[in-house]
């Protein structure tokens, strides 16, 4: 099942400091038929205007996983941990048994982020937070794990659930194939930038694609693009 859901048609609210869309139910938006994908349970389309952001608000038993498009945010948490992610990089939060944290963009321009959440493996634990950066150009014409409950992807960000958040850049005309360890995985893939094609399904930048019960799927970028793709139980 491959399914498109276009980026017009998500949930979306605008406060003037935020623009947001969300891919899945969330605070106003309900549809129930977007409520989860499997373990994922958010991915909202973010816009911050500068000098601007979310204030201090609390967290439990979430990964929190937030890919930076544009511009950057800045993290601080009530355990003490602080940090400044920039467009292209990657941080994640678990909240654990409880954490309070406030998102902010201290930039000159808007800041543009996917925000993800999924569902941990298991309730409770300790809070914790990460960030690092990924150059683009390991994850050329490959995805390249991000954040993962695996203990294989060693170079990615660890997150307490069954699940992986990748990253790949495709050249217009080129592809990229990804295998989940089962069919019956739930894949969730959002094109950053540019088009693509999934298998006979045509996306364009900030739509959503709902894949399961693939062995396989492939890419192909009909224009240079940037991917960013959920594999979770």
């Amino acid at each position: 099942m491959i399914e498109l859901r276009p980026f017009e048609t998500l949930g979306a609210a605008n406060y003037g400091w935020l623009d947001a869309h969300h891919h899945f139910s969330f605070a106003d938006y309900h549809d129930p038929a977007r409520v989860n994908w499997g373990a994922l349970r958010v991915w909202n389309d973010d816009t911050i205007a500068p000098q601007t952001g979310f204030p201090t608000h609390p967290h439990n038993d979430m990964e929190i996983i937030t890919y930076v498009r544009k511009g950057a945010i800045t993290h601080r948490d009530s355990v003490g941990n602080a940090g400044r992610t920039e467009a292209g990089d990657v941080q994640v939060m678990s909240a654990g048994s409880g954490i309070r944290h406030s998102e902010y963009n201290y930039e000159v321009e808007n800041t543009q982020i996917f925000q993800i959440w999924i569902i941990p493996s298991e309730r409770g634990g300790e809070p914790g937070w990460g960030a690092r950066p990924f150059p683009k150009g390991e994850r050329a014409g490959k995805f390249v794990p991000l954040a993962s409950g695996s203990a294989n992807d060693d170079d990615a960000l660890p997150i307490r659930a069954d699940a992986r958040v990748l990253g790949a850049t495709v050249k217009a005309g080129e592809s990229v194939t990804y295998a989940p360890r089962d069919p019956s995985r739930h894949l969730y893939l959002v094109p950053a930038t540019g088009r693509v094609k999934v298998e006979d399904v045509e996306a364009r930048a900030r739509d959503g694609i709902a894949i399961t019960q693939q062995a396989h799927v492939t890419i192909t970028a009909l224009e240079d693009s940037e991917l960013v793709l959920v594999d979770a139980a």
